[in-house]
Order: C-alpha cells, then sequence, then structure tokens
C-alpha cells in the first residue's frame, strides 16, 4: 500500500511539473494564456513582477485559493492540494527560465509551435494529477464549492468559472490571445482523454499485479 501511495505522489509531482512547465511556456510565446494562466499573468502584471516572477504570481494565487477554501470548502483541501501548490510556483520558474534558454525567435510559427506544445503539456500534466486521485488543486476545489453553492454540474460550473478567469485575468493585466481561445476549446475534451486513458492503463496494471 505504502508503494502505490508513493508512487501515485510521484505520478501527481510529474503531472504538476507539466503543468508548470505548460502555463509558462503558454506565457512565453506572448500569444495569450489558458484561463488559469491568464490569472497568474494578471496577478503577475498588477504587482509590476517581471516575466520570470510568473511562478512566484502563481504562489500568490493559489496560497490565497487555500487560505478562500479553508474559509468556504474546507472539505476539498486535502494532501493532493498541498502538493499541488507545494513545487507549482518553483516548477512555473523553471519553465520560464527553459523557454528563455531555447531563443524562441519572434516568428509567428515557431510562437505558435511553442504555445501547441505549452497546451499539450498542460493538458497532460493535469490529466495525470487527475489520474492519480490523490486531491483537488485550489481552482478544481474553488469549482466545486462554487458548484455546490449554485447547484451546477461540474460542467457549466466550470464553464462559467473558466469564463470569469479570463475577465478578471484580463482586468489584472494577464495577456489575452489565440491560446486563450484555444485552451477555452480544448482543454476539457483533451484533459478528459487523456485522463481517462491513464486511468484505464493503471487499473488493467492492477488487475495483471
Amino acid at each position: 500500500m505504502k508503494s502505490k501511495n508513493i508512487a501515485k505522489i510521484i505520478g501527481a509531482l510529474m503531472g504538476i511539473f507539466l503543468v508548470g512547465m505548460g502555463v509558462s511556456f503558454n506565457a512565453g510565446t506572448m500569444l495569450g494564456n489558458d484561463p488559469i494562466g491568464i490569472v497568474y499573468d494578471g496577478v503577475r502584471s498588477f504587482a509590476d513582477l517581471s516575466g520570470e516572477q510568473l511562478g512566484a504570481a502563481s504562489n500568490i494565487v493559489n496560497f490565497g485559493l487555500i487560505i478562500l477554501l479553508l474559509c468556504i470548502g474546507r472539505r476539498y483541501v486535502n494532501i493532493g492540494t498541498f502538493i499541488y501548490i507545494l513545487p507549482y510556483g518553483f516548477f512555473v520558474g523553471i519553465g520560464t527560465k527553459l523557454y528563455a534558454m531555447l531563443g524562441i525567435s519572434e516568428s509567428l510559427l515557431l510562437r505558435s509551435l511553442m504555445g501547441v506544445v505549452g497546451c499539450l503539456m498542460l493538458y497532460a500534466g493535469v490529466a495525470v494529477f487527475i489520474a492519480m486521485d490523490i486531491g483537488l488543486d485550489p481552482f478544481t476545489g474553488l469549482v466545486m464549492v462554487i458548484g455546490d453553492k449554485i447547484k451546477w454540474d461540474y460542467k457549466n460550473t466550470k464553464v462559467a468559472f473558466d469564463i470569469t478567469m479570463v475577465i478578471i485575468g484580463v482586468i489584472l493585466g494577464g495577456r489575452l490571445g489565440i491560446i486563450t481561445l484555444a485552451a477555452a476549446f480544448t482543454a476539457g475534451p483533451v484533459i478528459q482523454w487523456i485522463a481517462d486513458n491513464i486511468i484505464k492503463i493503471i487499473h488493467l496494471e492492477n488487475c495483471e499485479a
């Protein structure tokens, strides 16, 4: 049982790493951010932080959400929540530095390709974290709380929540662009497909064991 839990934690950390990389790559393209990333970028801009400090901005947001959840939705705060937020800002910082090291030119084609890479890493990372089934990240926890309050299902609550995050992010100074629109239409289905397949693989391995 212990080895199984350790494997889940390691898998979750890999997922968080991919999410952090994806968010930082999307920000680096200057073609917009996903609905959550645009909030991080907005806080970064509002706090007058540099692009390399996107990780610090994400920490501010996530720790703020933890405090909020402890007040209005304590049952959605668990070990998975803390496993998610503790290394998250660090991973975003690594991704930001890596993107800068790649020396991507101003070419729209290259930046678009990096945006595709960023989105795929983000989607895969979220899917892996979900598949590990160790708890909720702060944003998902907040979506669940809101859904409970207004009696909406997850799908409709998530759509409304993402639209709200985009508006808040833009007001704060976050970058709105093609990646924002692409993520709004593709994130849900792609993440669900990847997570379902990872869960199937895990289930098959457990059955064989």
